[in-house]
């Protein structure tokens, strides 16, 4: 099988502004169709005989004139939608946006989102954007779209309604389930460039820090080396690589990062899909880790999917390093994104991936070799869809509305930043520890 672009999109959710997987297609697909289960042609007939009826109606009796393209997008947006989370059917303005946002430049507010629950939840803001300014915090319910409730929104509709030209507002009707509070958070949306490291520098005792934040294309292993580069010619000796509320991204993004630390034929993830004949083991090639057999801690949480948990597992699961934090995301499926004849495209769910030990953690996420929790409130946990909406109708009958905080771009980190993050200081106490271990051991 090639080495596909394929999208460990891994993205948890949708990204706004943050890079979304493009897989490329694989046109050998066609090989392994003798392998695949086959669908009775006449089952299928009689399903389509059954639309195209449905079609012939609506275009004979309803009251108003429809146009065949929106009735045919329509249904295979609704057929998409109907598989799983992730696939979907993108007009073709949208599959351009989807095309453009891999290269990290696009207009945006700086959010990720996700439907938890049937509830649209903020995964994170991006460091730096509109969103993190505005206030927006991980775990954030958005409950209305410019006054509009979102109960039932798709995640494409979602885009559509937060998208718009730099320059422009938008309005974000919030409810924060941790302080039962409804923020209405007005957002001016900008042109965003993601760079995917955000931090590179050496907090303590010559243990480097690198906090990456997206998997694009091969933005994140180049800026990674360039990271890597300066710390280890400051003297760094060990390092924390950060990936809390990083979505994730493509999967060779994910591979060529686990490449800086593995030596040859490590296996970094393998790829199941439905045709035999599209599985395959994806191992470290040793071109880049020579030299860095320094301790490395992943810290990660619930915000941490997709291609940060491909990195999680397998730093874990070849022992090169430990897991610090929360339980990640888990999200273990890989979505191929097609093209289609008139432009538009399919964001396709083709495959699961497995850890290196052979884990399959979808639905229960990494759980890290030291737990240690957030000491401040974390996202707000999982609601009912309904209790939520119902708070906010109640919040809103009594007039109880906030407002959203514009709050100061967090950039280098300093001691009292550290000592505020319990959980990158219990990695930097770990870690001396593991040196002076070691030191001991020699």
């Amino acid at each position: 099988m090639k080495r596909l672009k394929i999208a460990a999109l891994i993205a948890v959710p949708f990204i706004l502004i943050a890079s979304i997987a493009i897989c490329g297609f694989d046109k050998n697909k066609d090989k392994d169709k003798e392998a695949r289960p086959k669908i009775s042609r006449s089952d299928l007939y009689g399903q389509l005989e059954l639309f195209a009826d449905a079609v012939s109606l609506i275009r004979s009796d309803y009251v108003d004139e429809v146009d065949s393209k929106k009735l045919v997008y329509g249904a295979m947006k609704g057929m998409l939608s109907n598989l799983d989370d992730y696939s979907q059917f993108m007009e073709p303005d949208e599959f351009e946006e989807i095309r453009s946002e891999t290269k990290g430049e696009f207009g945006g507010i700086g959010i990720e989102i996700a439907l938890k629950d049937g509830i649209l939840t903020v995964i994170t803001p991006i460091i730096g954007t509109p969103a993190e300014t505005a206030g927006i915090k991980p775990g954030d319910k958005v409950v209305k779209i410019n006054g509009k409730i979102t109960r039932n929104i798709t995640l494409n509709d979602a885009v559509k309604e937060m998208r718009g030209r730099p320059g422009t507002k938008v309005t974000l009707t919030i409810w924060r389930d941790r302080d039962q509070k409804i923020l209405e958070i007005p957002i001016t949306r900008v042109m965003i460039k993601i760079h995917s490291i955000k931090k590179a520098e050496l907090v303590d005792d010559k243990i480097g820090y690198i906090k990456l934040v997206e998997f694009q294309e091969k933005v994140a292993s180049r800026e990674l080396d360039e990271g890597l580069k300066k710390l280890e010619s400051q003297g760094m000796d060990s390092l924390i690589l950060d990936l809390r509320y990083n979505p994730g991204g493509l999967l060779d993004g994910a591979v060529d990062v686990c490449e800086r630390f593995l030596s040859k034929d490590k296996v970094i993830v393998s790829i199941k899909a439905r045709s035999p004949g599209q599985n395959a083991v994806f191992k470290s090639s040793g071109k880049f880790s020579g030299g860095r057999d320094y301790p490395v801690i992943v810290l990660v949480n619930d915000g941490s999917a997709s291609a940060s948990e491909i990195v999680a597992g397998a730093i874990q699961d070849n022992k090169r390093g430990l897991i610090l934090g929360t339980k990640t995301y888990g999200k273990a499926s890989v979505q191929t994104v097609i093209p289609l004849k008139d432009g538009s495209g399919l964001r396709l769910t083709t495959a699961s991936y497995l850890t290196p030990s052979g884990k399959l953690i979808k639905g229960k996420g990494i759980t890290p070799d030291i737990v240690v929790e957030e000491r401040l409130a974390g996202p707000a946990g999982k609601s009912e869809e309904e209790e939520i909406f119902e708070k906010v109708a109640d919040k809103e009958g009594q007039g109880s509305r906030g407002k959203g905080q514009v709050e100061e771009k967090r950039e280098g980190l300093n001691k009292e930043k550290i000592e505020d993050d319990n959980q990158l200081s219990a990695a930097i106490n770990l870690m001396k520890a593991i040196k002076v271990y070691k030191q001991g051991k020699t």
